[in-house]
């Protein structure tokens, strides 16, 4: 019998979220997993910062809960968006879960009876066109991350294992490079102010460090990064985020004003999907660009890597999987990219989460952003990470670590309350 959709079913988030861990492998395969509820709620993540294009202070984002049965136990999967893009729990409820729970959910079943993440997605992204990546890819990617945290808790695994396992050929890292994202213009905040928060970084164990700019003048912005460079030493440890704030010629001004620096990376220096300007700049800036994190699909991908100009020997790639229709369409573009003669290396995903950590992890890309001082408590990683010389461990609970993320978990209790 089909199981019936609930929307204003209400959460109870008191019992042991990890109570379901006990099944042997012989009970995984004779267990059937059903949907119980899915809802989702919009989340303040109010930080009074902003970038070179907007201020953050009335950003909101889209937090998804799943709860499913597995054997008489119930399993709960936790899934979000990245900041940036507002929430679209509309989409989700009135299209995208509709779907799932008016379709055959036998047909959506693993080989154990697990709840497949990629049928999932095939379910509710039936009927929409082609294009318009946008609102739509921001919705599936919430969604897509909390069902691939019950995944990942069905077979009692970190989520990069699974993913290491089943599309890896089990390689994954031991060690991820982290950086944080930081450097925002605050209020008041001059270059003492960049200068404090970049050494909190490094006491917190970081060693690349970025801050943003193109929110005041090229003699203003050259004075930030000459007070971030009198901090982390040189070039190589410090990258620049424009926030696609620049036409072709400030892009050119403000490159020829930092090339002799020689920083890790110039990032989003244009519109993302203005490919000849990025082809000219590219012609003309030696050192890395990187971009990408406002590109939603594999298909914008597929035009910035044909005609973009960027240089697989040293540009780097940020799409976020939590803004870019999830996991699932993530290991499309990462096929995309080595169709392209790219290496999975030159992808670092966008978003400073623990799925950009997860697949970090599990697939082997360059690394993953982290927010350990903005957009809390959904930015950052687990409480007891800990960072050396800037890389960081994978968790070892099963899923996507969510629990262990305190600030996190109790956020997202408060939110469904």
């Amino acid at each position: 019998m089909q199981e019936k959709f609930v929307p204003n079913f209400s959460c109870q988030f008191n019992a042991d979220p990890l109570a379901f861990f006990s099944f042997s492998n012989q009970e995984i395969l004779s267990f059937t997993m059903k949907i119980r509820n899915i809802q989702t709620q919009k989340a303040r993540i109010d930080s009074n910062i902003r970038n070179a294009y907007i201020n953050f202070s009335e950003m909101t984002i889209s937090v998804v809960v799943v709860n499913a049965e597995y054997g008489g136990k119930l399993i709960r999967g936790y899934g979000f968006c990245s900041n940036g893009r507002y929430a679209q729990c509309q989409i989700i409820k009135e299209r995208f879960l509709p779907r799932i729970f008016n379709s055959d959910l036998s047909k959506v079943l693993d080989e154990n009876g697990v709840l497949d993440p990629r049928k999932i997605w095939q379910t509710f992204m039936q009927n929409e066109k082609p294009g318009g990546h946008g609102d739509r890819a921001v919705a599936a990617g919430a969604l897509d991350m909390a069902f691939w945290d019950v995944y990942a808790k069905a077979y009692q695994k970190p989520l990069w294992k699974i993913l290491s396992e089943q599309f890896n050929d089990n390689q994954f890292d031991e060690q991820i490079f982290v950086y944080p994202g930081g450097g925002y213009y605050y209020p008041g905040k001059g270059y003492d102010g960049l200068k404090d928060e970049f050494k909190k970084y490094q006491d917190q164990g970081y060693k690349v460090l970025k801050m943003k700019v193109g929110g005041d003048s090229i003699d203003e912005d050259l004075r930030r990064i000459e007070a971030a460079l009198s901090v982390v030493g040189k070039g190589e440890n410090l990258c620049v985020d424009a926030n696609a704030r620049f036409d072709l010629n400030e892009a050119l001004a403000f490159a020829d004003a930092i090339q002799h620096y020689n920083l890790m990376w110039y990032e989003e220096p244009l519109d993302p999907d203005d490919f000849l300007s990025h082809a000219i700049l590219a012609e003309r800036y030696a050192p890395s660009i990187a971009t990408g994190e406002n590109l939603f699909s594999k298909h914008g991908l597929q035009n910035l890597l044909r005609h973009g100009g960027l240089r697989p020997d040293r540009d780097w790639i940020q799409l976020d999987p939590a803004l870019s229709y999830g996991l699932t369409h993530y290991l499309e573009i990462i096929k995309l990219v080595e169709n392209f003669g790219w290496s999975r290396r030159r992808l670092i995903p966008h978003g400073g989460h623990q799925l950009a950590l997860n697949i970090a992890a599990g697939l082997q890309t360059g690394g993953s952003e982290s927010y350990p001082g903005v957009f809390q408590p959904f930015g950052g990683f687990a409480d007891d990470y800990e960072i050396v010389d800037g890389f960081i461990r994978p968790q070892e609970q099963p899923g996507l670590g969510i629990e262990e993320k305190s600030d996190l978990f109790n956020k997202i209790q408060e939110v469904f309350d």
